[in-house]
């Protein structure tokens, strides 16, 4: 049998452009609103609930029956099946049935012949409440004992007795608020009937198959009557992983009892306060440490807001604990984490989920350390890094691939950052007013779903007697680039052109029972799934040549020059054409299932993950003292993507993902009212990042490595690990307020995100009473 010829696996790849890109730039791309409607067509519209938590006491729908060009109109009551559109715990309503539990959630669906009269309409309905007790906040909720599950704790070693004998311990508090995703192209889903109740549904989603199978237990149809497509979405961060099926089943409800086809296009301030959001998190911790910075115990407190449904929030919440350690070793620590009910929108995934926070919190005691000691934190940093007998999580996974000392010294030498802290400490000398900081922090991110039996894909790959070839996965397109990273191995198996590779939608049709695009695995599962299929037929193929030539099948070569065979030297196509007229089958599918996970929730501890991807970034940033506004000034990266299989799509990735936990951290600020109100919930009010807030000076270099594990080509993902980079500027932010009080060893009481507002509060604090140490 001919080898493999597994060598492409481990060569550099080159960047192709994304394969939408010249479509995006024409305007041709075409998105799910982007479609021509039928004249039949129906639009969609929720009526809100404006209570936090309430009983409905009565509902009347006859001013909204009777508005112009509303054709139905649909309750609880008018769902054949189940009324759920949660992924887990059975309570995400699609229509709210006795009883509301936050603003906003979906009460009544009103269908007419425009989304303007359907929005219109929504807002006739008379609701008379009972109104019940709201947990909003943190606060309330652990006052009313309010949990989403029982809390979780995660322990290695004796904590209470090593803070008790350490030489110096300090005590800390602050909090981290939440994000929304602001994808621009915002929830969307259009449903139409088929023949003998068949339902097709394209939806703006993550996660077809999950859409597919909770549209089917909503009609009473099996999974098999429900098809779920998606080209292409314009962005989602883990916004549509499981909030896509609100709309895509609110569409499909309509398509079923009309017969007629319905799109949901939610607007833009609905779609706000509707939809789940990063987690916000409060954190408290007890650290102790030695003179060098060493840590020796750490007790840590994550408290998150998790909304008023279950949702994703219990693995989000773990994968924060998981990364409450990121980089560094902790010998004693317990961490302890509270999720609690809240009636507000359930929180949901969020590109890095949970692991962010984990990891902003470890940062935020490591500043705290190196400003007690009087160090410079990467020196202090550096000094609790894993290493050599210090190479165990606290859920007993041991760091195998340790890259984080070499990224974090290549980085601070070439970004120069000795240098650069000497000349900022000169100018915050010579400036009363700026002040400047700078700080490198690293990152560490698992990845793996911590759900194990997510870790699952499949592909479908045709070659037609032509010699083009059609590949179909899973895995969905939100603009990261998966398909043309999926398309470069499918070509790279056959040697052919990438233009010879033609990338299609995903399907529930073709390829079933798929797990979300999710967890920065993409790449990892579609691309392995795809590689197999292609090479299943590959190997047709070479068996098929070599009787056919009567040489053996070492003899036959794929090549960028044609398929060798012998003496003889065939294009792909004439290859492809020959294999049809002799029978042999050009299709197949691929699966692939990712290897060594092993781990019990029960006890927090195992292998929740299948490696780790890694970088560190150095961010140099200015406050204005008198007003509060900063700036960030300069940013340098050195990224770990393994051997990438596009490294121009990988930078693309990091500097989004580095300006999306930019936004999070300095401007993307959700305040939500007394009555559990989402005030900001249009661009008016929440500022994401743009153009003029990304560092003039900008450098992104991705680190000379490979994989220790074999993913395909020995690359590593790069979804998700780009966005804790931006912890940087939060440090860096301390720095600059602690600046205005040259000399004093405490850290400022600085919260995320850190706007002006919160700026001016910390420093007007830290120019006055500091945080109390003890000895």
């Amino acid at each position: 049998m001919a080898e493999r010829d597994p060598a492409w696996k481990v060569l550099p790849k080159p960047s192709h452009p994304h394969d939408s890109a010249r479509l995006h730039v024409s305007g041709e791309a075409r998105y799910a609103d982007d479609l021509g409607e039928p004249a039949d067509m129906l639009h969609l519209a929720f009526g809100q609930s404006t209570e936090a938590r309430a009983r409905v006491a009565s509902m009347d729908l006859a001013a909204v029956r009777a508005a112009p060009g509303v054709v139905a109109v649909f309750t609880a009551a008018d769902i054949p099946g189940a009324n759920d559109v949660s992924p887990v715990a059975g309570d995400d309503r699609l229509l709210a049935d006795g009883e509301v539990i936050c603003h906003g959630q979906s009460l009544f669906l009103v269908a007419a012949t425009s989304q303007r009269a359907a929005r219109i309409a929504a807002r006739l309905g008379k609701v008379e409440y009972e109104p019940l007790p709201a947990a909003i906040t943190i606060a309330d909720a652990q006052a009313a004992e309010a949990h989403i599950e029982p809390v979780q704790r995660m322990s290695r070693g004796d904590a209470p007795g090593a803070l008790a004998v350490a030489p110096h311990r300090l005590a800390g508090a602050f909090e981290m608020g939440g994000q929304d995703h602001f994808y621009l192209e915002g929830q969307v889903a259009v449903a139409t009937p088929g023949e003998d109740g068949q339902i097709h549904v394209l939806s703006s989603t993550q996660h077809p198959s999950e859409v597919q199978h909770l549209i089917a237990h909503m009609l009473h149809l099996s999974s098999a009557d429900v098809t779920v497509e998606v080209r292409r979405m314009g962005g989602a961060f883990g916004g549509k992983e499981t909030q896509a099926a609100l709309f895509a089943g609110a569409a499909a409800l309509v398509a079923h009892r009309t017969g007629r086809p319905a799109k949901f296009r939610c607007d833009r301030d609905d779609d706000m306060v509707m939809t789940g959001k990063r987690h916000e998190f409060e954190v408290r911790y007890d650290v102790g440490f030695d003179d060098a910075g060493l840590l020796t115990a750490l007790s840590l407190h994550l408290a998150s807001r998790c909304g008023a449904t279950v949702d994703l929030s219990p693995a989000i919440n773990d994968r924060a604990m998981f990364h409450a350690d990121n980089c560094y070793f902790l010998p004693n620590v317990d961490v302890v984490s509270e999720r609690l009910k809240t009636n507000t929108v359930s929180a949901t995934a969020f590109r890095g989920f949970g692991g962010p926070q984990g990891m902003l919190a470890i940062e935020r005691v490591i500043d705290h350390v190196a400003a007690h000691l009087g160090l410079d934190p990467l020196d202090v940093r550096v000094a609790n890094l894993y290493g050599p007998g210090r190479d165990t999580t606290p859920y007993e996974m041991v760091v195998a691939d340790n890259i984080a000392p070499q990224i974090i010294a290549r980085l601070r030498n070439t970004a120069r950052y000795d240098e650069r802290s000497r000349a900022v400490e000169a100018f915050n000398a010579a400036s009363p007013v700026l002040k400047k900081g700078i700080a490198l922090t690293p990152v560490k991110f698992g990845i793996s779903f911590t759900t194990t039996h997510l870790n699952q894909a499949g592909a479908l790959v045709h070659v037609y007697a032509d010699g083009s070839i059609q590949v179909n996965h899973g895995g969905t397109e939100m603009g990261q680039g998966l398909y043309v990273k999926v398309a470069q191995v499918v070509a790279d198996v056959f040697c052919v052109p990438l233009d010879a590779v033609r990338i299609t939608a995903t399907r529930t049709d073709k390829v079933p029972n798929t797990s979300a695009t999710a967890a920065s695995s993409g790449a990892d599962l579609n691309g392995m799934a795809a590689y197999n299929a292609a090479t299943a037929i590959r190997e047709r193929l070479v068996a098929f040549l070599a009787r056919t030539y009567g040489c053996g099948e070492e003899g036959v070569h794929f090549t960028p020059a044609g398929v060798l065979v012998g003496a003889e030297t065939l294009t792909f196509g004439q290859v492809a054409r020959k294999a049809h007229l002799g029978r042999i089958s050009l299709s197949s599918t691929g699966y692939y299932a990712t290897p060594g996970i092993d781990y019990d929730r029960t006890v927090f501890k195992g292998r929740p993950f299948y490696y780790f991807a890694y970088g560190a970034s150095v961010s140099e940033v200015v406050i204005d003292t008198l007003t509060g506004e900063s700036r960030v000034l300069a940013v340098d990266i050195l990224h770990d993507v393994g051997r990438s299989l596009n490294p121009m799509v990988d930078k693309g990735q990091i500097e989004g993902g580095f300006l999306q936990g930019q936004g999070w951290l300095t401007t993307e600020e959700l305040v939500f009212d007394a009555k559990g109100r989402l005030l900001t919930h249009s661009p008016a009010t929440y500022k994401i990042p743009t153009a003029s807030d990304r560092a003039k000076h900008f450098t992104i270099a991705l680190w000379d490595g490979e994989n220790v594990e074999p993913t395909i080509n020995r690359s590593k993902a790069v979804g998700e690990p780009p966005f804790m980079l931006a912890n940087s500027v939060f440090s860096a932010l301390n720095r600059a307020i602690a600046a205005t009080v040259p000399g004093k060893r405490a850290i400022p009481p600085l919260d995320a995100p850190a706007t002006p507002e919160k700026i001016l509060k910390a420093l007007s604090s830290y120019r006055g009473i500091g945080h109390k140490a003890t000895p």
